[in-house]
């Protein structure tokens, strides 16, 4: 409960430093939750994963969003599925292989809330993109509980809130 309340604290706060507007565009973007390892393929999430994705849904749930945005993976469309239906909104897939594209999603839907799931490798890439510097690394293999709220004005003019959520996965 602690996190829910700091990760609403933080986007309420972000949102009153960096308000909305018709050019703002607000991405929120974390990395699958948990994933199964045991699984070969293409791993479905874990209890605890589906936990987790079940709390981004919570967290979330007072929260405007207007699209969502998966990787066609098992594990990251999981992640974000409890928000879409809460939201009555479909999840749309992303090629990881072409993050470029994510950029160019962000940039047509001004003004908008997105929410987008990711990987350990890409979702530091899309945070690199949107501010345009080479300043987020990969994240561990066992780390799950990152949020990161972008206030996006245009590639190389976005701020990143940093978060987490749920039990801490990587100290």
């Amino acid at each position: 409960m602690k996190r829910i309340l700091l990760v609403a604290f933080g986007l309420l706060l972000f949102y009153q430093v960096y308000p909305q507007s018709d050019s703002i565009t607000t991405v929120i973007l974390v990395r699958h939750a948990e994933k199964d390892f045991a699984k070969d393929g293409d791993p479905v999430l874990t209890e605890n994963g589906t936990a987790r994705a079940r709390l981004l849904a919570e967290i979330l749930k007072n929260q405007s969003v207007d699209a969502v945005y998966s990787t066609p993976f098992n594990r990251t469309r999981q992640t974000v599925e409890p928000v879409a239906s809460q939201k009555t909104l479909e999840v749309i897939d992303y090629n990881p292989f072409k993050l470029e594209e994510v950029i160019e999603i962000i940039e047509a839907n001004k003004g908008k809330t997105l929410l987008i799931s990711g990987h350990s490798n890409t979702v530091p890439l899309i945070l690199n993109m949107m501010v345009n510097e080479d300043k987020y690394r990969q994240l561990d293999e066992s780390d799950y509980d990152n949020l990161y709220i972008v206030s996006y004005l245009r590639k190389g003019n976005a701020k990143v809130l940093e978060l987490q959520y749920g039990e801490v996965t990587n100290n």
